[in-house]
């Protein structure tokens, strides 16, 4: 057999090393793969709020990855949340959120006041009642899945949170956009 016969299929045989090597390797020496999302669905609400003109209820579920981050942000209304699975770590940057346990119907057990600068880990059959002032954020810090129950009393057209930017202190650096946040 010729040298050129056995140099084209070498050739060819390097190229298709050299393609392999540069999809494997990245993933093989740790390069970053993008960071999990959280993720939210609306499971029901309404614009017809008796004693509340000017306001929406909604009800959605969140679930938050391992490894997923809620930035800093605020909601534009009254919000319970109630994990149902996971542990969340939870910090509140402004404001103060209260953290129960137990059913609503059944006198309920004030945990905590998380106030600003503290973080609380929030496992499953615990409820924050966070208020339109209470800035904070939130991660999944374990290997399981976190899925949250939200209950949110809006103002009619807002989103299901507002993302703040702090300054160095912790307090708003600007006014708080209107982007939704997750």
């Amino acid at each position: 057999m010729s040298r050129l016969a056995l140099r084209i299929p070498l050739s060819a045989l390097a190229v298709l090393g050299v393609l392999a090597m540069a999809i494997i390797l990245p993933t093989a020496f740790g390069a970053p793969t993008p960071a999990p999302a959280p993720v939210r669905k609306a499971l029901a609400q309404t614009e017809h709020v008796q004693g509340a003109p000017g306001r929406t209820m909604v009800l959605s579920k969140v679930t938050v990855p391992p490894g997923a981050s809620l930035a800093v942000h605020h909601h534009l209304g009254t919000q319970i949340s109630r994990v149902v699975s996971g542990t969340l770590t939870y910090t509140v940057r402004r404001g103060q959120a209260e953290l129960f346990e137990g059913e609503s119907d059944a006198e309920p057990r004030l945990v905590r006041d998380i106030t600003a600068g503290e973080t609380a880990k929030i496992g499953a059959g615990q409820w924050l009642v966070e208020q339109p002032s209470d800035i904070h954020q939130a991660a999944n810090r374990g290997s399981d899945p976190v899925v949250i129950y939200l209950a949110t009393l809006l103002q009619d057209g807002a989103p299901p949170s507002t993302p703040v930017q702090l300054s160095q202190r912790g307090a708003p650096a600007s006014p708080a956009g209107s982007g939704a946040a997750r």
